[in-house]
């Protein structure tokens, strides 16, 4: 019985941390367009296209070990623009 009651707390304890970061991500993105929109502008040579794809597919290949440490902003790329 504890076992069973132990899995429906870390159920819901899971279940509300996805909602708390799906809502997030509702809010953050409309929030962070413009400034996406002006770094791919600024993005001549192409780096912030790059480095997505190879972020991507790090994320990709240690999906489990970094799923605590997403970050919802997209600045984390715009340190190579300057």
């Amino acid at each position: 019985m504890q076992t069973l009651a132990l899995e429906i707390a870390t159920t819901f304890v899971d279940d509300a941390a996805a909602l708390i970061r799906g809502c997030t991500r509702i809010v953050v993105q409309p929030l962070m367009a413009p400034i996406d929109r002006l770094a791919n502008a600024c993005d001549v040579a192409g780096l912030l296209g790059q480095r997505a794809s190879a972020w991507r597919a790090s994320r990709k290949a240690n999906s489990m070990s970094t799923a605590r440490r997403r970050c919802f902003f997209s600045l984390r790329c715009l340190g190579d623009l300057t």
